[in-house]
């Protein structure tokens, strides 16, 4: 049977004591969850990656359809993050400080990605941009590819990828109100001044966690780039569709020896998110 008692700062806050069966228990089927579906898989993929030694999985990685695949993925990340964080702070900023017609409709689109599969995401450029699409006569007599094509890729990494710096901002920027903006307002600084001097340094935290998940995102999207890229090797293939073509031709060595990338990348990402999602909650904590 579980007892309450109340913290003896008198804070007025309370903790629950378990009897010591249930918390084994309770740690015990989370470890095990863990184990199975996160430790194995991504011991399977290093041990599969470095199953022929290091020599083959160098080899695999400077393959030039390998190097090819991570320099787009580079450079679709490095195009939609900054864009996305530029999207994200001014969104979040109108949303948190400001009341204004249409405020509700914005956070509905900045949801939109999140209800949306990525397939039907990147159809959607398809039906704009492609040759049958609404533009497609147009670009063509141009001469302007986006799908099949670098552009389209970054388009669609965008779209999918967008929500991330906003959503982790707004709850944030509101939770710290408006007071030190209004007083730094009120003592003649400027808007950019404000910003720079009073809201920025309150939300560093939230800036790097947000431009983490997106940049992890980024990195790892297959759906929507699967559908615009074309999977033409060695030119639109991000590392996704890489391994997925690499596992296809059963060559499975060269395919965990590049998904070890994605997951060398997963694993970074995981430890500067704990630190920064730790700073985000002492922030919220504070306020």
């Amino acid at each position: 049977m579980s007892t309450v008692n109340k913290s003896s700062s008198g804070s007025g806050t309370y903790t629950q004591t378990e009897p010591a069966i249930v918390r084994w228990i309770l740690t015990a089927v989370a470890l095990i969850f863990l184990t199975l579906f996160l430790l194995l898989p991504l011991g399977a993929v290093f041990s599969q990656a470095f199953e022929k030694g290091l020599t083959v999985y160098l080899d695999a990685l400077k393959e030039p359809d390998t190097l090819s695949s991570i320099k787009l993925t580079l450079i679709t990340a490095a195009v939609a993050v900054p864009l996305n964080l530029f999207f994200g702070v001014t969104a979040a900023w109108a949303i948190a400080k400001f009341n204004f017609t249409g405020k509700n409709l914005l956070l509905t689109l900045i949801d939109l990605p999140f209800s949306v599969s990525p397939v039907i995401s990147g159809l959607i450029y398809v039906l704009i941009f492609g040759l049958q699409g609404w533009m497609g006569p147009w670009l063509q007599e141009h001469d302007i590819k986006i799908v099949f094509a670098v552009p389209g890729i970054i388009l669609a990494t965008i779209f999918v990828t967008f929500p991330f710096v906003a959503r982790e901002l707004i709850p944030l920027m509101e939770s710290q109100g408006k007071e030190e903006e209004e007083a730094a307002l009120v003592l003649g600084a400027t808007g950019l001044q404000t910003f720079f001097r009073v809201t920025l340094p309150n939300i560093k935290w939230g800036i790097i966690y947000g431009v983490i998940l997106c940049n992890a995102r980024a990195m790892g999207e297959f759906g929507a780039v699967s559908v615009v890229s074309g999977h033409i090797r060695g030119m639109t293939n991000t590392i996704p569709l890489h391994v997925e073509i690499l596992y296809n031709e059963y060559n499975y060595t060269a395919a965990f020896a590049v998904a070890s990338l994605l997951a060398f990348l997963a694993l970074i990402t995981l430890a500067i998110k704990t630190v920064a999602e730790w700073k985000v909650r002492q922030q919220l904590n504070n306020n």
